[in-house]
Order: structure tokens, then C-alpha cells, then sequence
């Protein structure tokens, strides 16, 4: 199986703090990629890193084999790395439909396959509220549209940060239902998640403690090895 993105013994810092410490992990293409850990073990960091935020002191980034450490946000998100991030941060004074066309881009070798049209079919409550200005929205519908907006610059890869943060259980329901189609339509996602049960349910699995991999296989193994979430993620 390809590897649709790659991390490979990334050290990375903020200031002097020394937050990854030769992390590795790989997202196969098609995929969906659990990464679970405590507050501060290291997940948004390792998102940083991948999508420009943050350059690595030492290691390696690669998207479908192409190395881009060092490369601007820019220009890993025109490979097809896209960020849905923690906390939603839509346009909030601009509307529905403004947010999700700033964000479009076309695919290289082909037609776009998210299109606003697609984004309204995918979340119908978005094209009611095409023209209501973003701030106003519910937060489940602000998660949806920071879905939306990422799929419109047609990602290969998608990164979605704490997707289920201060959402109500039934559209948690509703995002992860989301997540499970678009990875029956072969889209390769990295999942930030608190909630190891929804990440158990759907992934692949690596989990961070301090900066470095712990745990790493699928969720099957991990399950049928008897794996003890409450030792790496503080669950009792």
C-alpha cells in the first residue's frame, strides 16, 4: 500500500521546548489514521509540522512520496494536503457560501470533485445557510463548514483536528458519518481525537505520550491485544 503521507523521526521544537522526539507514523492511501494522545503529548504539534506550521529540527515529511519538510503551508497544501483545524475558525464575518469559494482549488490532472454543489450535497444544511454569515451558525454547523471548506481545495490528504470539540453527542454522530464516507470515496485522513472510542470504532491507531509513539497498528490488533487506553490516555 502507498503511503499517502509520512512522518519520519521528526524532533520538533517550540523555543527550547522540546515537544516531538523521533516521531514516526504513516498514513497508507485511502486510510483513516487514529492519532489519539493526553493534552500535550504531541498531536496538534505533529499536525503543525505536517501541513508547514511548525518546521521539524531534524526528520522528514513526505505526501505520496514527494519530501516536503521545509516547504511553505502554501505548498503542501497545492500537493493536496488539506486542515481542517481545532477550535472550526471559519471566516466568521463572511458568509456560507463565501467561506467554502475562498477556500477552492482544482486538482491537478482532472476535474474538481468537490465543487460547491458536491459540499451542499454532502451537508444539505449548508447550501439552507449559503447566505447566512458564518458567525451566526451552531457550532456543529461551523464543524461542518470547516469540513466543507477543506474539501473544496479537493485534498488528497485531509487532516482533521479534535473534529467532535464542544459538539453535542448527535452531531458528533453526524461528523463521524461524515469521516466514514469520505473514507469510502478512498480521501486518506489523520484524525486528532479525545474521544478513543470514536477513533477505535473507525482507525488505524498510533498513540503519542510526551512527544513520542507508544502505540502503533490497527484498531483491530490493538483491540484484540487487550491495548489499555487508560495507561497512554489517562481513561479510568
Amino acid at each position: 500500500m502507498a503511503n499517502a503521507l509520512a512522518l519520519e523521526e521528526i524532533d520538533a521544537f517550540y523555543g527550547d521546548s522540546h515537544v516531538l522526539h523521533g516521531v514516526s507514523f504513516r498514513l497508507g492511501e485511502g486510510r483513516l489514521l487514529g492519532l489519539l494522545g493526553r493534552n500535550g503529548a504531541g498531536k496538534s504539534t505533529s499536525i503543525n509540522v505536517t501541513v508547514g506550521l511548525l518546521p521539524p529540527r531534524r526528520g522528514a515529511v513526505s505526501v505520496y512520496g514527494r519530501a516536503v519538510t521545509g516547504r511553505t503551508p502554501e505548498a503542501i497544501a497545492a500537493l493536496g494536503v488539506a486542515l481542517v483545524p481545532q477550535g472550526r475558525r471559519v471566516f466568521r464575518s463572511l458568509t456560507v457560501r463565501e467561506n467554502l469559494a475562498v477556500a477552492g482549488r482544482k486538482p491537478e490532472g482532472g476535474p474538481p470533485m468537490w465543487t460547491l454543489d458536491s459540499v451542499s450535497e454532502l451537508f444539505p444544511r449548508l447550501r439552507e445557510r449559503g447566505r447566512q454569515i458564518a458567525g451566526s451558525l451552531s457550532g456543529g454547523e461551523q464543524q461542518m463548514l470547516a469540513i466543507g471548506r477543506a474539501l473544496m481545495s479537493n485534498p488528497r490528504v485531509l487532516l482533521m483536528d479534535e473534529p467532535s470539540e464542544g459538539l453535542a453527542p448527535q452531531i458528533v454522530a453526524e461528523v463521524m458519518a461524515t469521516i466514514r464516507r469520505l473514507k469510502a470515496q478512498g480521501l486518506s485522513i489523520v484524525l486528532v481525537e479525545q474521544n478513543a472510542k470514536l477513533v477505535f470504532d473507525v482507525a488505524d491507531v498510533v498513540v503519542l505520550n510526551s512527544g513520542r509513539v507508544v502505540v502503533e497498528g490497527s484498531a483491530t490488533d490493538l483491540v484484540r491485544g487487550g491495548l489499555d487506553l487508560r495507561q497512554h490516555l489517562g481513561i479510568y
